[in-house]
């Protein structure tokens, strides 16, 4: 009988511990999920309501009838805000991703090699492209091609590939030095297995911080490219734009350059919160419960 109530009161100390630590889980994914949310639905979502585009009104000009006034060429701000955000979003994403696609394999592929000759091949190159200001590669590329925003989602992942792949590199050559990645070897496990399996799982928080940072970096490279009028056209309804646009009658019509930046602002910083969020451990005190 007392060995059935000291097991019943584990088990309950045990239940009350993991919806303890569940609960403080989700208030470290709040804060950063209410930040990153409103960019991320007005840009996925805000086409669907922005309507037609009515008359124009008076540049930069607040009231008859526009909720946000009017931008530097008499449009509604409220329907440029609803429009601009899915650009910068989808171009900052794709181009984190494609980086990532191609600097995990590389990185790996330089950590778990025995050949110097394959590491100097594939890293060296990469070096020169890091010797390069990201901005003035951008310019450099767009001076010759005009791109769109695919063309700008490759060009910021072309500059993005080299940071991304000696971090992966870099964090992969401890965990493939690692005697588990030499019985791997003796077992004749594949590479991939080796690599992806055992490697990329023993990274895996390194990488996912190096990804929010990076996120953050591609938003920045997007946003500056398209104040410089790189990836989309000058009158284009993107938040990176109409900030670039509207800033000389900030003092006269905040709104048109206010809203998008802080959208831009919160994107940012929710996308960190997050991910620190996901990377932070449990706290002493719920370990010693």
């Amino acid at each position: 009988m007392a060995l059935a109530l000291a097991r019943s009161r584990r088990g309950l100390k045990a239940l009350v511990v993991g919806e303890r630590r569940s609960h403080v889980r989700t208030s470290r994914f709040l804060p950063g999920l209410l930040i990153v949310s409103v960019p991320l639905v007005l840009a996925l979502a805000g086409p669907l309501f922005a309507g037609d585009a009515g008359p124009r009104g008076t540049s930069l000009s607040t009231g008859d009838g526009y909720w946000l006034g009017t931008d530097f060429i008499g449009r509604d701000v409220r329907r440029q805000v609803l429009l601009g955000g899915r650009s910068v979003v989808v171009v900052a994403l794709a181009s984190t991703a494609l980086a990532y696609a191609v600097a995990l394999p590389v990185g790996f592929v330089c950590a778990l090699t025995r050949r110097r000759w394959v590491e100097e091949l594939l890293m060296r190159p990469l070096d020169v492209l890091l010797s390069v200001p990201s901005l003035l590669l951008i310019l450099l590329a767009a001076s010759a091609v005009a791109p769109g925003p695919a063309g700008l989602a490759l060009l910021v992942a072309l500059v993005n590939l080299p940071d991304a792949a000696r971090v992966v590199r870099a964090a992969g050559a401890e965990a493939a030095s690692r005697p588990a990645v030499e019985a791997l070897r003796m077992q004749g496990e594949s590479w991939a297995r080796m690599a992806f399996g055992y490697v990329g799982r023993s990274v895996a928080r390194t990488l996912a911080a190096d990804a929010g940072v990076r996120l953050t970096g591609a938003l920045y490279l997007v946003a500056t490219s398209a104040f410089l009028g790189v990836g989309v056209a000058p009158d284009a309804a993107d938040w990176a734009v109409m900030v670039d646009r509207n800033r000389t009658g900030l003092f006269v019509q905040p709104w048109a350059v206010v809203v998008p930046a802080l959208l831009i602002v919160a994107l940012t910083m929710g996308g960190n919160l997050l991910v620190d969020a996901a990377l932070a451990r449990p706290d002493t005190k719920e370990n010693l419960v």
